[in-house]
């Protein structure tokens, strides 16, 4: 079964560095390498999707001239 756990950016990407540092060390299995792997794109996926989720919040907090409008980021 494929559970999908949410957590929170904070969490996700203090995880995620500490499989990247486990990955790098080299001292992992095969297997255990390929799970961890596994784990840290579900990770990386799922930081980039509340990234997302923010800069949509971001655009939609922009005020101009009285009325909400929508800009880009790096427009700001």
């Amino acid at each position: 079964m494929n559970k999908k756990v949410d957590i929170n950016f904070e969490k996700a990407l203090d995880e995620l560095e500490s499989i990247v540092e486990d990955l790098e060390s080299g001292d992992l299995s095969l297997e255990n390498s390929l799970k961890s792997f596994e784990k840290g794109i579900k990770l990386a996926r799922q930081c980039q999707e509340k990234l997302s989720q923010a800069e949509l919040q971001v655009q939609k907090l922009i005020e101009e001239d009285g009325e909400l409008k929508t800009t880009p980021l790096k427009d700001v």
